[in-house]
Formats: structure tokens, C-alpha cells, sequence
């Protein structure tokens, strides 16, 4: 079933190629008959078109349906009947044309078998009266009344005869106003037949193609679920070998513990052994500490008195140092007394 929407859409695409407003509205006329099985009338034109007077779709359906009528020869009254009577239509005329044959057939031949039973009653008459006229003179008035009687009913019978005939030629005519009608439905239906070939051959490739996406889909599911499966038996293997080996390292890791537990209690107890060695060697560190800093004190002073000793020492030998050269000097002095002046000068410049 087509939507407002949709029918919206195809209008507003129509405006953009077609600006003039009748060529507008028969455009329109047509997309609701043709493609949505619609019957336009004014007031739904003027309600999707909603442009111009209110004339002016009704003068565009007027020439949709000349048009239509023109084109199709056939009389269009109810375009808006069941699928079912629209593919008997061709059928329904063929029926209508061999009825109204069959009737005018009928017809005439009964005509014809009255004509014919008129003709020979009156030839009957006639041949009796001949027969008779020698001996009914006395009669002929009355049989040439009879004569005038079946002479009026013989320009009546051949009046009906020209009737009858002039019937057949209006229903030879209406015969080939219907075959031609016929012929323009059958036209119409091939080409609708043709068209709807083409559709439905588009349709069967769609679905051609579309059965080959949903197979190859199909596949390329069954491959991924295939692989799902594997790689869930795998990782099922996996979880079973993580859990073992899970299971082998908690096993592992209580041994370890029990092991890291016992050993943590050895070393607590070695930790309080050697907490409290540890506390007498601070006491013993402390000791020598104090003795340490005594022995600096001491050696401290020590090297201060031996500095002064050496300051001392030093003295003394410079002192003896210069006794020692007196007396060295004391000698020579008594030894050159008699040289000359300027020679013991020079002498003990050189000494100095």
C-alpha cells in the first residue's frame, strides 16, 4: 500500500522539473492512477498539488480522462475495480461480443423462420384462392380483402425484415466497435503483461541475488561458528589446563608457604637472637664510643704536648746548634788573629 509520504515525495520531485500548473496536475493524475492505483479526483489533485484555483485540477482531470479515453478507445467508469475483474476484462468483452452474436444470430433466424412460415401461408392462400377463383367468384371480394390483408402483412413482415436487418447491422457495428475495444484491452493487457514479465524477472534476479548473499551469509556464518566451536574447545582445553595448572601452583604455593611460614619463624627467632646481640653490641658500640672519644681527648693532648715538646726540642737544638758553631769558631778565631783585617772579614762573610 503506498504511503502519503511516498506519494508526497514523487509530487515534490515532479515541481522541480515541471512549472507549469496544468502539465502539473495531469503529471500528477497520472502517478496516482497509474503507479498507486488511485482514482484522482479535483479535491485530492488541489490537496497534494495545492497550487492555482480550484479550476484548475478540475480541468486537468477532465483532459487526463479525454486523454486517457483517446489513448486506451475504451470507456473507463470504475478504473478503481479488483485486480480479479481488471485481468478478466478482455475475457468479459470476448463473453459480451459472442452473447450479443449469438442473440442477434437467434433473432434474425427467428425472423427469417416467420417470414419464411408468412411467405408460404400466403402462397398457400394465394394458390387456394386461384384454385377457388373459378369457383368463389362470389367470393373474391373477400379474398382479394384477404389478398390486401396478407399483402399489408407481408410490407409489415418485410418492415420487421428491414428492422431485423438494419439491428444486425447496428449489432455488426457494435461487434466491431467491441472487437475494436477488444483488441485495444488486449493491446493493453500484453503490454501490462509485458511490463509485468519485466518486473518480476527484475524481482526473480533481486531475490536470485539476494538468496546467493543469504547462502554466502550462511556460510560465512557456519565457518565463524565452526571456528567459535574450535576456539571454545580450545579455550575450554585451556581453562582446564590453566585450572590444573592453577590448582598445581596453589598446591605449590602452600608447600612454599608452609616453607616461607617455618623459615619467617626461624628468622623471627633469629631476628630475636640477634635483636638482643644487637642491643649489646650498641652497648658495646656505645662503650668504645666513649672510650674512643676519651683516647681522641687524650691523643689529642698528646699531640698538643708533643707539638710543644718539638717546639721545645727544636729550640734546644737551635741552641746547641749555635753553641756548636761558637765553639767551632773559637779555634779558627785563635788560629788567624794574626792574619789582616779585610782577609778574616772576607772569611767570615763566606762562613756566614
Amino acid at each position: 500500500m503506498p504511503t502519503e509520504a511516498q506519494i508526497y515525495a514523487d509530487i515534490e520531485a515532479l515541481r522541480a522539473r515541471v512549472s507549469d500548473t496544468p502539465d502539473l496536475y495531469r503529471e500528477v493524475c497520472t502517478i496516482l492512477f497509474f503507479r498507486y492505483g488511485i482514482t484522482p479526483t479535483a479535491n485530492k489533485l488541489y490537496q497534494y498539488v495545492r497550487k492555482g484555483s480550484m479550476s484548475a485540477p478540475a480541468a486537468a482531470l477532465a483532459k487526463f480522462w479525454e486523454d486517457l479515453r483517446e489513448k486506451s478507445r475504451v470507456r473507463i467508469e470504475h478504473p478503481d475495480l479488483p485486480d480479479s475483474l481488471k485481468s478478466a476484462t478482455g475475457e468479459l468483452v470476448a463473453a459480451l461480443w459472442t452473447q450479443a452474436l449469438s442473440a442477434a444470430q437467434e433473432t434474425l433466424e427467428v425472423f427469417r423462420a416467420e417470414a419464411q412460415a408468412t411467405v408460404l401461408e400466403v402462397r398457400t392462400a394465394e394458390a387456394l384462392a386461384v384454385k377457388q377463383q373459378a369457383a368463389a367468384f362470389l367470393e373474391r371480394d373477400q379474398a382479394q380483402q384477404a389478398t390486401m390483408a396478407a399483402t399489408e402483412r407481408i410490407l409489415y413482415l418485410e418492415r420487421d425484415l428491414a428492422a431485423a436487418r438494419a439491428s444486425r447491422v447496428a449489432l455488426a457495428s457494435q461487434l466491431e466497435t467491441t472487437q475494436r475495444q477488444h483488441a485495444a484491452v488486449e493491446a493493453a493487457l500484453a503490454e501490462t503483461r509485458r511490463d509485468f514479465a519485466g518486473e518480476l524477472a527484475k524481482r526473480r534476479e533481486a531475490l536470485e541475488r539476494s538468496e546467493e548473499r543469504y547462502e554466502a551469509s550462511e556460510k560465512r556464518a557456519l565457518l565463524e561458528i565452526d571456528r567459535e566451536r574450535t576456539a571454545g574447545v580450545k579455550l575450554q582445553k585451556d581453562l582446564a589446563q590453566s585450572r590444573q595448572s592453577q590448582q598445581h601452583a596453589e598446591e605449590r604455593n602452600r608447600t612454599e608457604l608452609a616453607q616461607l611460614q617455618a623459615a619467617l619463624g626461624d628468622a623471627q627467632q633469629k631476628a630475636g637472637v640477634a635483636d638482643g646481640m644487637l642491643r649489646e653490641l650498641r652497648t658495646q658500640c656505645q662503650q668504645q664510643t666513649d672510650e674512643l672519644k676519651f683516647l681522641r681527648t687524650t691523643v689529642a693532648e698528646g699531640e698538643a704536648r708533643k707539638r710543644l715538646l718539638e717546639h721545645e726540642l727544636a729550640a734546644c737544638r737551635e741552641s746547641v746548634s749555635r753553641l756548636e758553631r761558637k765553639l767551632q769558631e773559637r779555634p779558627k778565631a785563635a788560629a788567624h788573629e794574626g792574619e789582616p783585617i779585610k782577609t778574616r772579614k772576607r772569611r767570615q762573610r763566606s762562613v756566614a
